[in-house]
């Protein structure tokens, strides 16, 4: 697992009411605890890899989550949420939308805002393109990886 995904990993079990999680995954291994106050991340290496990941047998087992409908999209490329939250487009109630449908965008410029856990995270733009579509409408929620513009790669 990279940082990303281990970071990923910590906010999704930081919002979930699990106390303990334990992963092992080929050459590595992490224990998530939550105390009284606190969250703990433990990341191990291992020098036996294993074949399929493992979870251990002391959690509760989680129901499985109703999918979201799926919505049909034009052709072409899309930048999608880094992570679940509030998806705005504005950085405030009285200011202009950070892009529109057809603005021409630069690598790094801002697309928008997520709230996650009380934190604005920018979202940018990934290279350089022309935003096609704005999936999410503003103070929308959005969950991981979902869609958040249609855009053409320039």
């Amino acid at each position: 697992m990279n940082f990303k995904e281990i970071k990923e990993l910590i906010e999704i079990f930081d919002a979930s009411h699990l106390n303990r999680l334990s992963i092992s995954q080929e050459n590595s291994k992490i224990k998530l605890e939550k105390g009284k106050d606190c969250a703990v991340a433990v990341v191990e290496p291992q020098v036996t890899p294993l074949s399929t990941p493992q979870v251990s047998q002391s959690l509760p087992q989680i129901a499985p989550v109703a999918s979201a409908p799926t919505v049909s999209l034009p052709a072409g490329d899309t930048i999608n949420s880094p992570m679940v939250g509030t998806f705005y487009r504005c950085p405030s109630p009285d200011t202009p939308a950070y892009v529109n449908v057809g603005d021409k965008v630069k690598k790094g410029q801002t697309l928008g805002i997520i709230e996650a856990m009380k934190i604005m995270n920018e979202i940018e733009a990934e290279f350089d393109c022309i935003i096609k579509e704005i999936v999410p409408s503003d103070a929308q929620p959005v969950e991981y990886n979902s869609p958040l513009f249609v855009v053409e790669k320039i």
